[in-house]
């Protein structure tokens, strides 16, 4: 343990130095086409990933990105921490975020993700929110964006009961483009609400991506199966046993 707390001490520091550096240098990105603060945002990610790896010895593996259709595409990930917004940056050129409106308020970051031509969604008005981020996403999309989605909503704890939303089928229904399915590990080894971070292997896996043009209670359904059941897989190959009592739920408000 405290030579994961030493670990953990150095990353931050690493971590926060390199978001001080790339968030500072991005600011020449304000008089730049969108695409120039999407090049910033990947390098920043691509350092930020690199320094996680090689300090926590979170040792890290993509399978499947030759599945990843060219063009643009609807992408649904499991959600466990801050790393999976970063590291799918490096696989989707243009790509479009559904974010909490509260990203926005952070200095620097918050600019540019305007910038960066990102879609916020405000929680807090929930009806309203959905129609305005549907139609943004349609805009996303008719530009050749890829637009990235956690249907979950928020980062969840590893062996939680799943929690996914049905905005994610109206969505898809939308947007009229097939949808690439994302399994993954990074909450082993960076886990929700705890400075913490371990020495565990980060497995990614792209999944054969869900055609378009499926009734929005078939695609919701196969999506949120098929993540979790290939999730699932990943963690027990990872070392860690899934709770089989944590069954499938969801939320069609």
């Amino acid at each position: 343990m405290p030579l994961i707390i030493i670990r953990s001490v150095l990353f931050h520091i690493a971590f926060y130095i390199n978001c001080t550096f790339w968030f500072i240098a991005a600011m020449i990105a304000w008089v730049l086409p969108s695409d120039a603060m999407m090049w910033f945002a990947r390098a920043w990610a691509r350092s930020s990933l690199f320094l996680h790896e090689k300090i926590t010895g979170a040792r890290v593996e993509f399978r499947g990105v030759e599945r990843i259709p060219t063009g643009p595409v609807l992408v649904a990930a499991k959600h466990y921490s801050a790393w999976e917004t970063m590291a799918l940056l490096l696989f989707f050129p243009k790509a479009t975020y559904i974010l909490k409106r509260e990203l926005l308020r952070l200095p620097l970051f918050g600019w540019h993700l305007l910038k960066g031509e990102q879609v916020p969604i405000d929680r807090g008005q929930r009806a309203q929110a959905l129609v305005k981020m549907q139609g943004r996403a349609k805009i996303a999309i008719d530009k050749g964006r890829q637009m990235l989605i956690f249907p979950e909503g928020t980062r969840r704890k590893v062996g939680a009961p799943p929690d996914y939303k049905y905005g994610v089928a109206r969505l898809y229904a939308q947007l009229g483009v097939p949808c690439v399915p994302v399994a993954m590990t990074s909450g082993l080894a960076w886990p929700r609400n705890t400075l913490l971070h371990y020495p565990r292997p980060i497995l990614v896996e792209f999944l054969e991506p869900i055609p378009a043009g499926l009734d929005p209670n078939v695609f919701f359904e196969r999506m949120r199966d098929v993540i979790e059941s290939n999730t699932n897989r990943l963690l027990k190959e990872a070392g860690y046993e899934a709770s089989e009592s944590a069954g499938p739920s969801q939320d069609r408000a």
